[in-house]
């Protein structure tokens, strides 16, 4: 059976692979964090899947799940500790961005691929009051294979 992909998810293919990722954190500076990222299709590519890794015990392992849910393109994330959350996603180009505006708690990210497509510049934010951003998870991503 022929399956239609969803013209939102046309972008996601320049991401698709196998990554080494190297992150730092505000609330951990001067200590690395390392660990390794894989983005990668669910068969009939209506979802993309990134599962992630970090060997410090402080930053949990994760698996999130994109695709258009309710006509919108959405992120529904999972990690180690239990936490689940559901972010609005978009893709413009070599520019991946999700976020998610909660009353006490938001948060966003952007990520930039680079022109040669190895390596993806991550930068997080968050808000605790709505109005006041500051930096949060900062993460480079580096191409080890593809998917």
């Amino acid at each position: 059976m022929q399956q239609t992909q969803h013209p939102e998810l046309e972008g996601w293919q320049p991401f698709i692979g196998t990554w080494e990722t190297e992150a730092s954190h505000p609330q951990l500076p001067g200590d690395p964090i390392h660990g390794d990222s894989t983005i990668e299709w669910l068969d009939g590519r209506r979802f993309v899947i990134q599962r992630s890794h970090y060997d410090h015990p402080q930053i949990p392992d994760a698996i999130a799940i994109i695709g258009v849910v309710d006509g919108e393109l959405s992120m529904h994330y999972f990690d180690s500790r239990g936490v689940f959350r559901v972010y609005a996603v978009s893709l413009e180009g070599a520019t991946w961005r999700f976020w998610r505006d909660g009353p006490d708690f938001a948060q966003r990210f952007t990520c930039t691929l680079s022109d040669d497509g190895d390596t993806i510049e991550g930068q997080g934010e968050l808000s605790r009051d709505g109005s006041t951003w500051e930096g949060d998870l900062a993460i480079t991503y580096r191409r080890l294979g593809s998917a």
